[in-house]
Parts: structure tokens; C-alpha cells; sequence
């Protein structure tokens, strides 16, 4: 396990070094505020690695914020599996999940994700690395989805990458999307968009795509207090992740983690792009998933939700092989081409 050179912002020491949080076997967080992290199961791709050329899916690494070193990953279909040059494809920016403190987009799980999304969707699909805590506390990650979309607001204006000029990317039909924290992390990119704090023009937002959002809360919901041990998101792996990720003394009501908390921004006039908010009915969270989309609703913003039964939290993540997860990623090729209500997945058996 590797350790950071510095300590953790806002953790104090108290004399006595000793473990204060273990996150999976993978991530602790010291007394003194150092950080220890395994290194993370990652799929290398140098970037001279040559594709075959019938690849359905190209793909190119770049640095989008040179001050935290911060990396993407693009990817968009390759002509020789059949993408038209002249045909614009929609733009996918895409936060990974890992609750605001582990993952990178070059995990094999999320890589190959994005490499569905470009080939099936098709789009152009943008999967951005953020800061991670404890190391970087909350609103670090956030912050740096306004460093991506500077970046991407700089693209549109210039195509500064050839590379996307040659994907044929549209920046007029942009989504934001992720899964679990990077879905919480496009959450609040569309509102400090549509809020006028972060501008993305001459690109336009044109959508949300919120996969098993993470949101949190004080107040216990009845999926959160329901949850088995045997989950792959548990109620004492979220409220430790929640430690780890908000600032220093906040508690899961902090605007971070709840839209709707005591001290959050109000969204009534917040002119929101459509969003679809997709869930299995067996996440932890699925209530609180219910009741954001519900007074987002109630606001007369366009939300729509889509459960799949019997399925966890990040089913498709871990599971690409099963049909449901196949069927997400064409109710998204609906959401992002079609833009009509998205119909309810079958359920499952």
C-alpha cells in the first residue's frame, strides 16, 4: 500500500498515529491525516498503442487540468466499424463512481463502460479523473468538473484536438453523466450551469444522465435502514465515504451530499436541462434516489426515472453481461438521440 506525501486536508493529528478510517482494505486514513492507498486495478493504455483496424472504438488520453494534473479519456467509434465522418455524434462527459474517494477512469470496469457507451449510443464519450479525498475534500471534486467543462468550453471554441474534430463531436448536444459520486458530480455541474456560475458557451448542455446518483442525508430513509450486509454499497461503507469526502465537522446534510438539505441553494428557479435518472430497485439508495426525482418534478423540472428490478447498486458496472444492463444503455440511446420519454425496463425474473 502507497502513501501520500502530505496529509489530508482538514484531518488534525493527535499524537498517537493510528488507523482512524480502512476503506475496503484499500484506502486508510491516519490519525495524522496521511493517506494510504493501494494502487489502484487499472487498465494501462499507452497512448501508441495500436488499435486493430476494425476497432469498433478509438480512444485518446489527454490532460485537462494541467495545475492538479488532472486527465480524460476520450472515445469515439472508429470509421472503420462503420461511424460516418460527416455525421455529428452527441458528447458524453462522463464522471466515474467510487464515492468521492477511490477510482479512475482508466479502471477496467468504468474503461469498458465508456467503450460501450461510444460504440452503442454511439457518442463521443469524454471520462474525466477528478481529485479524490480524503486527500481532496469535497468541493475539490466538484471544482474540477468546472475545470472540465472550461476545458471542453475551450474545445467547442476552437477544437483545439484534432483528434476530436476527427470523431465528428457535436458540442451543441452535450450530456453530463456518471455513475454514483461522478452522478452526484454532474448534478451539481448542471446546476452551476444552469445557474450561470460556470459557463460552457458556445457548447450547450443538453441533458443529464444520472446512473444510481449519490446523495446523502441525516435522516435515514427505509431502503437505507432495510439495506443487507452483504450489499455492495452498505449503509456503513456510504456514512464512512461521506466521512472521508466531506469538508472537515460537515455532516450528510452539507449541500455536497444533500440537494435538499437545510443549507442548500434552492433549485425552484434553476432552469435544469432534462435529466434521466436511472436506478436498480434494490440500491441502498433508492429512496432518496425517489424523492430527488420527485421534487425536482414537483418544481416542473423534466425528470425521468427508470428502476430496474431487482438490481443493485451499480448493477451495470459489475455486471455488463446481464440483459438489464443492455437495456440501460438503450434507454440512454433514447434519452441522448431520441429525447422521448424513455419507457420502464421489463422486469426482471
Amino acid at each position: 500500500m502507497s502513501s501520500t506525501a502530505s496529509p489530508a486536508s482538514g484531518v488534525p493529528g493527535d499524537g498517537s498515529l493510528h488507523v482512524v478510517e480502512d476503506c475496503l482494505g484499500v484506502l486508510q486514513l491516519l490519525s495524522d491525516g496521511t493517506v494510504k492507498r493501494a494502487p489502484p486495478p487499472s487498465l494501462v493504455l499507452p497512448d501508441d498503442a495500436p488499435l486493430p483496424a476494425d476497432a469498433p472504438v478509438k480512444w485518446k488520453d489527454v490532460v485537462y487540468d494541467e495545475t492538479h494534473n488532472l486527465s480524460l479519456r476520450m472515445y469515439a467509434p472508429s470509421a472503420g466499424a462503420g461511424a460516418g465522418a460527416k455525421k455529428k455524434l452527441p458528447v458524453l462527459v462522463y464522471f466515474h463512481g467510487g464515492g468521492f474517494c477511490l477510482g479512475t477512469f482508466a479502471m477496467a470496469d468504468f474503461h469498458a463502460l465508456c467503450l460501450r457507451l461510444a460504440a452503442e449510443l454511439p457518442a463521443v464519450v469524454i471520462s474525466a479523473d477528478y481529485r479524490l479525498a480524503p486527500e481532496h475534500r469535497l468541493p475539490a471534486a466538484h471544482d474540477d468538473a468546472d475545470s472540465l467543462l472550461a476545458w471542453l468550453r475551450a474545445q467547442a471554441a476552437a477544437t483545439a484536438d484534432p483528434w476530436l474534430a476527427e470523431s465528428s463531436a457535436d458540442f451543441g448536444r452535450v450530456f453530463l453523466s456518471g455513475d454514483s459520486a461522478g452522478a452526484n458530480i454532474a448534478h451539481h455541474a448542471a446546476v452551476r450551469v444552469a445557474s450561470g456560475d460556470v459557463a460552457v458557451t458556445p457548447a450547450l448542455i443538453s441533458g443529464c444522465v444520472l446512473l444510481w446518483p449519490y446523495f446523502g442525508g441525516e435522516r435515514r430513509t427505509a431502503s437505507e435502514a432495510a439495506c443487507p450486509a452483504d450489499a455492495f454499497l452498505t449503509l456503513a461503507l456510504s456514512d464512512q465515504m461521506w466521512r472521508m469526502a466531506l469538508p472537515a465537522a460537515a455532516d450528510r446534510d452539507h449541500p455536497a451530499a444533500n440537494p435538499f438539505g437545510p443549507d442548500r441553494p434552492s433549485l425552484d428557479t434553476v432552469g435544469l436541462p432534462p435529466l434521466l435518472v436511472a436506478t436498480g430497485d434494490g440500491d441502498m439508495l433508492v429512496d432518496r434516489i425517489r424523492d430527488y426525482v420527485a421534487r425536482l418534478n414537483a418544481m416542473g423540472k423534466r425528470v425521468e426515472l427508470v428502476e430496474f428490478a431487482g438490481q443493485g447498486h451499480a448493477f451495470a458496472i459489475f455486471r455488463p453481461e446481464i440483459e438489464d444492463a443492455g437495456e440501460l444503455v438503450r434507454v440512454v440511446r433514447q434519452f441522448v438521440h431520441g429525447g422521448a420519454p424513455v419507457p420502464a425496463p421489463p422486469s426482471s425474473a
